[in-house]
């Protein structure tokens, strides 16, 4: 199929693309599933208690088994003593099971964002970036000409090295390369843009 493409000066023309891509099919079920597989994997599980063998002190019994009239007790350490290990306490981030998501999953939930963008008129493609854009107010100006305030910016490495110092400051834009985004990060802003070189490099992938 063909999609429309701008230049920066407002030009437009066409360019192929394919159709599983562009104009697949939906499945919002299995982008819901992926959704909730990253934000969960997203999440830091950093909480630590330490157990009884990781607090320092002696291990000595702390006073005779019998005879005292007090109940029986082995070190400080342990658990039901002030200062003493956390029992079942969380280990930190390695207690945690991370969700899987298979190459599978991946392609197929951003082919069905992408293909959804499209439907919402909220894709737009570029040519390629030719000259570096070294002001943020340069590529203010771009971005509010073609209302792309809120939107993920997908490049070629090439397209990525003019423009990425002219726009890391600015909110609500998000610039990335091919290689390293994901369904989450389509989700999250309203517009998705592409050059044609980055459309072909995400064709590669699913050819």
């Amino acid at each position: 199929m063909k999609i429309e493409k701008l230049n920066l000066d407002g030009k437009k023309t066409s360019i192929e693309v394919l159709d599983k891509i562009f104009s697949g099919n939906i499945n919002k079920n299995l982008v819901n599933n992926v959704l909730y597989k990253a934000n969960a994997n997203y999440k830091g599980r950093r909480a630590k208690t330490k157990q009884q063998n990781e607090i320092k002190g002696s291990t000595s019994k702390i006073y005779a088994q019998k005879g005292t009239g007090n109940a029986r007790h082995a070190s400080r350490k342990a658990p039901i003593f002030v200062g003493g290990g956390v029992a079942h306490g969380p280990k930190g981030q390695l207690s945690y099971k991370k969700r899987k998501l298979t190459k599978n999953e991946k392609r197929l939930s951003i082919a069905s964002l992408i293909t959804e963008k499209k439907k919402l008129n909220n894709l737009v493609i570029f040519s390629d970036f030719g000259d570096e854009i070294k002001k943020t107010k340069e590529m203010n100006k771009i971005i509010n000409k073609f209302e792309i305030n809120n939107s993920l910016i997908i490049l070629d490495k090439k397209s990525k090295d003019k423009i990425f110092k002219a726009t890391r400051n600015i909110p609500s834009v998000k610039v990335t390369d091919v290689n390293h985004f994901s369904a989450f990060d389509i989700v999250k802003f309203k517009k998705v843009v592409f050059t044609e070189s980055s459309v072909k490099e995400l064709e590669k992938r699913y050819s």
